[in-house]
């Protein structure tokens, strides 16, 4: 798209982690410790994990492993995740972009469970968007599309009329197949081919039209 865009929608799907939440900090310390302890190399650990919920990329990463002692790592991995928010800050503009939501339909769609969106969103200093689709609201994980399919619906807004923002590959993804349009954050996303990209919120304009349309002007 060009420099300046402008996309219309009915309803914001918004991911958490590098959309609206710095935790890169944090998440680089505990996968990089996963890492460690099943002697995989950290910077390719890093390019599978961001986006996708913990069991899934270690599915990935560990192909032989059993599926409880993924899931059994998962929660530990959660509770390490849940009790460190050293580091964690808002995106450049987010408080503006959710002040700017209020009032208008919109989700948080994250890879995150409960306890952890919750931590997060606190320590940034950000209020939580009152839907809410998280961990334990699926059955899979992202880039599967369930859980953007699922923020719709409980906004009750056709997929093809909601809006995306998205930071990782996995997040992209599940977008693209849920049938929505995607707004990149940040550079990770720019190298997964989003349909607009921004550096940060601070990029994005909300207004509404006199049908409740939502226009965002991208810059």
């Amino acid at each position: 798209m060009t420099a300046t865009a402008v996309l219309t929608a009915r309803a914001l799907l918004l991911d958490m982690d590098g959309t609206l939440v710095n935790s890169d900090a944090v998440v680089e310390r505990i996968w990089r410790r996963w890492a460690d302890r099943h002697g995989l190399d950290g910077d390719e650990v890093m390019k599978v994990v961001h986006g996708r919920q913990g069991h899934a990329s270690m599915a990935l990463l560990l192909p032989d492993r059993p599926v409880e002692q993924n899931l059994a790592d998962n929660a530990r991995m959660l509770a390490e995740e849940t009790s460190d928010m050293d580091g964690v800050v808002a995106i450049p503009g987010a408080r503006e972009f959710l002040d700017a939501l209020r009032g208008l339909p919109h989700a948080l769609v994250t890879s995150a469970d409960v306890a952890l969106s919750t931590a997060r969103m606190a320590a940034a200093g950000l209020e939580l968007p009152p839907v809410r689709v998280t961990a334990e609201s699926v059955g899979a994980s992202k880039p599967d599309p369930e859980g953007f399919l699922k923020g719709a619906a409980e906004l009750g807004v056709a997929p093809e009329d909601c809006v995306v923002f998205e930071d990782s590959g996995a997040g992209i993804a599940a977008g693209r197949a849920a049938g929505m349009r995607v707004v990149g954050v940040g550079p990770r996303a720019g190298l997964h081919g989003p349909d607009a990209l921004v550096r940060d919120l601070t990029g994005v304009r909300v207004d509404t039209a006199g049908d409740g349309t939502v226009r965002l002007h991208l810059a």
